[in-house]
């Protein structure tokens, strides 16, 4: 009797090890906030306000994120003026890159909410980093970029677990690249159940992710289309954190963090940090100490 109750209990101490890690990967919508369409596919323009060292990187993820069936991108030139303010156009989304400082985030991705409509975003890429040696590597470019235009699109992460092993996707925070610069299947069957009718009401799986499509047309278009919102979302200054509002998220390695600035009425915007491996240090150590 007891040798059968220890058996059972190594069977699902088993199979308890085998299902932890499935839970880790559900869907990875961004709050149901989507571009509105009226078709699909939909193209989404990115404008190059980068430099030459970032045009070949901007060029994959643009390549990368339109292999998806119902999305494609289109690189164009750029209109946020100076790369510094790196300012948004109605209906598209800005890249850019600058010396940005020492403070401590090496992308971040803005989106503007009007309801759940997304109508514009942008995406700074900070050289002071970029520049130094730990992250001045074609695999650290890629998945900065690839993860921050990623969420210009209404994508979360699918994994924020700093310390296990790689889903090869752009989408999933990690300190070792090399494997996380490009999209998966994960990434593309998410764009299908946040935009693709056909999938609504189906679960879409893989070994490292699931959804359950919610897509739908709308009747009326933000992509590629100049959306009205209120004064005070126009012509922001969203560099640096004390201007982002609230703290809303963070991983439990901090490495992470998204921020409101809520205007009312249904528009927002979010701002999503991809933080250095220092600075997710820092903020670990500043969280251990409040405990």
């Amino acid at each position: 009797m007891l040798r059968t109750s220890r058996r059972n209990l190594i069977i699902a101490l088993g199979l308890l090890t085998v299902a932890i890690p499935i839970a880790l990967f559900a869907n990875h919508s961004w709050g149901g906030y989507h571009w509105a369409r009226t078709s699909n596919p939909f193209t989404v323009q990115l404008g190059d306000n980068v430099s030459s060292t970032w045009d070949p990187i901007l060029a994959t993820t643009s390549s990368d994120w339109s292999k998806s069936t119902v999305l494609n991108t289109t690189i164009v030139a750029g209109q946020s003026g100076t790369r510094r303010k790196c300012s948004a156009t109605s209906g598209r989304v800005e890249v850019c890159n600058n010396t940005y400082g020492n403070n401590g985030w090496l992308g971040v991705a803005q989106i503007w909410i009007s309801g759940p409509h997304i109508t514009q975003g942008t995406v700074r890429l900070n050289d002071t980093y970029f520049n130094t040696s730990t992250y001045n590597s074609s695999a650290w470019r890629n998945l900065v970029s690839c993860q921050e235009v990623g969420h210009t699109f209404g994508l979360d992460h699918q994994d924020e677990n700093f310390n296990n092993a790689n889903l090869g996707t752009c989408m999933d925070y990690t300190s070792d690249p090399s494997t996380n610069q490009h999209p998966n299947q994960g990434d593309y069957d998410e764009l299908l159940c946040i935009y693709d009718p056909a999938s609504a009401g189906k679960t879409l799986s893989t070994t490292t992710h699931s959804c359950t499509g919610t897509g739908h047309l709308d009747s009326t278009n933000t992509v590629g289309q100049a959306t009205k919102t209120p004064n005070a979302m126009t012509d922001l200054d969203l560099e640096n954190s004390g201007q982002w509002g609230r703290l809303v998220r963070e991983s439990r390695d901090h490495g992470q963090s998204v921020y409101e600035l809520d205007f009312g009425s249904g528009n927002k915007v979010f701002t999503f940090v991809t933080w250095t491996l220092e600075e997710r240090g820092r903020r670990a150590h500043a969280a251990s100490q409040l405990q």
